[in-house]
């Protein structure tokens, strides 16, 4: 389901471009903050307002049709790239030509949101008013759970699943067709235990398909609906080794797999390596990882830096345990990783390999500025496997994060890519703590310093990071109290943070802000939570802000770090705040902070904004998440009322995102009916995958969260949403 027409971009709030009115559609796309815009692309020009009708209100709209970019024309990447490989020259700009800042809070929250909001879980959980709040911030129990609202098993196999192939019997449009895959792949085989639905089957037919679009989506759809046996995994490897059998499955024995379609495909094994944790699962994960590895330098010498990137993202996805010795470690070379007769089955392996490509500064930048968040994935999973000994932990984190270090500083780093420089700064906010061990210090001292050196991007993420790591307390140490052991540092972090808030300018203010909100979040129901002081700051902040961009990142802020003092602060902003995107940001920390009070004001916004899709979809996730379940009544009726095509897809969306098991039939309605557009259907089929997935967060959030989505690549995150990231 990709591209529509309807479909008009949404920017960062503070860039100078215009925003949009609806959103686009890729497997069920929706990215632009509210979801995000790809860095590095440009905006489209959003349409006038809406013309008004006979009644004065605005008059139904239809879609204006696919929107495919020309052959060759991809998006507008950050910095020069060259055919051959590693693209040198100037850093990265700030700005796309249309004034977007790539630099913006907003790209961050929307890569990084999903685990704090957590919103399918609310949704479904059913928790009562009793002391919701406090469940929030780690003081509640159990007390007052309800039944679990999530469709059930007989919904799922006798209403959703039948709707969607019907949907898909002798349809050949994108939108319906990419968007029923996607949403079979994420509600999965089964629920119960009972006969599987044989939905790989399905899917794997369309990888066939002469649109490169459908059999791009089929590949990924596989790795969504996950499984270790040859019906999803051994398809992918055939299809991203490009092999015989794959390219039969490709429907052309004769000719390569398609290069996009091997990158799903690559991209599809690292979803399927994460889902298969376990002993039993081991030789599994092997196999997916030595694939990875073995395709990964034939992929950048082939000049497909795009499967070379998702070679690497992938393998980060996919941690395999070290081979237990206990002294120290020294990376090995690449030749004697991949020669080995075992092939690569082993932690130490995975990184040697990573740990090569990062050092050879003749490859891609965009490709080794995707190693450092895949050693800090691997080696954050290792830290907490406590089977692993301590000496062995310590040394593989030392190695790796002394190699994190070298590009962070001012004399030693000169030679590295800003974009590799931006990565650092992220993967370091996922393996350091706030402990007394030498290397933990050293690199916070590092990222304490990075203001000073670095250039605003990597400034940014620092903060973020800083934030994670003072939320991390690191090893106990025998005799050592909590105030010498991490409380320090955590205070110097603190400090640091409210510095950069008070003094910082350009949106570093913003970054501080969230540096401290996400300190809050990591903090939620210890003993060491931030208090009302600690997070006083922001909420002055908000209260004294008249511009868009400030106004939305100190109230995302305020929400994710648990202020519950600011919500008289977001209550009164919502009603001063004209501005959409702004608005739209307040309604969500008040959603947040689990504010009841805000009911009314955020129903009166969803009434109010049918033809603003991004703000409706904004206050019906606040909605959902303070559990309004009259809100799902409101939407149902509102998509049972709408007159306009957008108003339908835009409904349905926001159905998708905060519907429960009342929201299934009438989906499953709009879906089947075919007096609308087939751009409207194919809006309800991703919405009923989003009502339906088997996970907590997101399918693509594990790829999303930490990654530096400066150093895109098209098939990752493209500005005409059909990057991997674009797919809901």
């Amino acid at each position: 389901m990709q591209f529509l027409a309807l479909a008009v971009f949404v920017t960062a709030p503070i860039a100078t471009a215009n925003f949009s009115s609806a959103p686009i559609l890729h497997g069920g796309v929706y990215r632009g903050p509210g979801d995000t815009v790809p860095p590095g692309a440009q905006p489209q020009n959003p349409p006038s307002a809406p013309p008004t009708g006979p009644t004065g209100g605005p008059a139904p709209t239809g879609p204006k049709g696919p929107k495919t970019p020309p052959p060759g024309v991809g998006p507008d990447l950050p910095g020069p790239r060259r055919a051959g490989g590693g693209a040198r020259g100037p850093s990265t700009g700030e700005y796309t030509r249309d004034g977007a800042d790539l630099a913006a809070w907003s790209f961050w929250w929307e890569f990084n949101k999903a685990p704090y909001l957590d919103l399918r879980a609310v949704v479904r959980s059913g928790l009562t008013e009793t002391g919701s709040r406090d469940f929030f911030l780690g003081d509640g129990g159990e007390e007052g759970r309800v039944d679990s609202l999530a469709p059930t098993v007989e919904q799922i196999r006798d209403s959703i699943v039948p709707a969607l192939l019907k949907a898909l019997e002798g349809e050949s449009n994108n939108d319906i067709v990419t968007g029923c895959l996607m949403a079979l792949a994420k509600i999965g085989e089964s629920r119960d235990g009972s006969e599987s639905l044989g939905l790989a089957d399905t899917i794997a037919a369309y990888l066939s398909d002469p649109n490169q679009e459908i059999a791009e989506t089929a590949a990924v759809a596989l790795g969504v609906l996950g499984g270790s046996d040859d019906s999803c995994l051994g398809r992918l490897i055939s299809i991203a080794t490009d092999s015989s059998d794959g390219r039969t499955l490709c429907g052309a024995p004769q000719s390569p797999v398609a290069q996009r379609t091997r990158t799903f495909a690559a991209y599809g094994l690292g979803l399927v390596g994460a889902r298969l944790t376990g002993e039993e699962h081991l030789a599994t994960r092997q196999r997916i990882v030595d694939v990875l590895a073995r395709g990964l330098l034939p992929a950048e010498r082939e000049s497909t830096q795009d499967l070379a990137a998702a070679m690497v993202i992938s393998m980060g996805l996919v941690p395999l345990p070290p081979s237990g010795d206990a002294e120290v470690w020294e990376p090995c070379t690449i030749e004697e990783v991949l020669d080995a007769e075992r092939g690569v089955s082993t932690l130490e392996q995975q990184l040697s390999l990573l740990l090569a490509v990062f050092d050879d500064q003749r490859l891609d930048r965009y490709l080794r500025a995707h190693v450092p968040t895949a050693l800090a994935r691997l080696v954050a999973q290792m830290l907490e496997d406590e089977d692993v000994a301590s000496l062995r932990r310590s040394s593989i984190k030392e190695v790796v994060v002394e190699t994190l270090l070298v590009p962070l500083d001012p004399r030693k780093g000169a030679g590295f890519e800003e974009e590799v420089r931006q990565s650092c700064a992220l993967a370091l906010g996922i393996v350091v703590d706030s402990d007394i061990d030498p290397i933990d210090r050293r690199a916070r001292e590092v990222l304490l310093d990075v203001h000073a050196h670095q250039q605003r991007q990597t400034k940014a993420f620092g903060l973020v990071a800083l934030g994670k790591i003072a939320g991390r307390e690191g090893e106990r140490v025998e005799g050592r109290t909590d105030d010498d052991r991490f409380g320090l540092a955590r205070a110097q972090i603190v400090e640091h943070l409210e510095s950069r808030l008070s003094r910082g300018r350009s949106g570093e203010e913003h970054y501080a802000a969230l540096g401290i909100g996400v300190l809050g979040y990591e903090l939620r129901g210890t003993p060491y939570r931030l208090r009302g002081a600690e997070l006083l700051p922001i909420r002055q902040r908000l209260e004294a802000e008249d511009a868009a961009s400030d106004i939305g990142a100190f109230a995302i802020a305020c929400g994710i770090g648990g202020d519950v003092g600011a919500s008289k602060a977001l209550v009164e902003c919502i009603e001063r705040v004209d501005d959409p995107t702004a608005k739209g940001y307040v309604a969500l920390a008040l959603g947040i902070l689990r504010e009841r009070g805000a009911r009314d004001v955020l129903s009166d916004i969803v009434l109010q904004s049918e033809y603003r899709p991004e703000l409706l979809r904004q206050a019906s996730i606040a909605l959902g998440l303070l559990q309004d379940k009259a809100a799902v009544e409101m939407l149902v009726d509102m998509l049972g009322r709408a007159e306009s095509q957008s108003s339908l897809a835009s409904l349905a969306m926001a159905l998708g995102y905060v519907g429960d098991t009342s929201a299934v039939e009438p989906l499953v309605r709009l879906l089947g009916d075919e007096t609308v557009t087939k751009t409207a259907r194919g809006f309800a089929a991703a919405a009923l995958g989003l009502v339906a997935e088997k996970d907590r967060l997101p399918w693509n959030a594990t790829i999303a969260i930490d990654l530096n989505y400066r150093a895109t690549v098209p098939t990752l995150n493209s500005t005409d949403g059909k990057g991997l990231l674009n797919i809901l």
